[in-house]
């Protein structure tokens, strides 16, 4: 068996990451719009297959992602001391059962100021 064939063999991961997007002819952006944030859990056999799986689905999607921030799986996130809410560790198991890429949140950008 090759070295590398072990590797594949192992259970993928779900990562968090928080993926900044850039305005495209594509993309259904709401009008006035600059830009976005995606919150997204995505399986991977690592971080860095997870964060290329993200951006290629992103792309086929009409969207122009310009930063991907990861940060880590859960196990990594609770022993960095976050508080995981049962909701979130929910769509990062479906996540993994699908290894999919799933938007659990989006955030739009404007250069327009909000009325608090």
């Amino acid at each position: 068996m090759p070295k590398h064939a072990k590797d594949s063999a192992a259970a993928p991961e779900v990562y968090t990451l928080l993926v900044e997007l850039g305005r495209s002819p594509e993309n259904d952006l709401p009008q006035g719009a600059t830009g976005a944030a995606l919150l997204i859990y995505a399986s991977g056999a690592d971080e860095a297959e997870a964060v290329r799986e993200t951006v290629a689905v992103l792309k086929t999607a009409g969207v122009k992602p310009l930063d991907v921030t990861s940060y880590g799986t859960l196990a990594e996130r609770l022993a960095a001391g976050d508080t995981i809410p049962e909701e979130e560790r929910e769509l990062m198991a479906r996540a993994a059962a699908e290894n999919a890429v799933i938007v659990a949140q989006k955030t739009w950008f404007s250069d327009e100021a909000e009325d608090d």
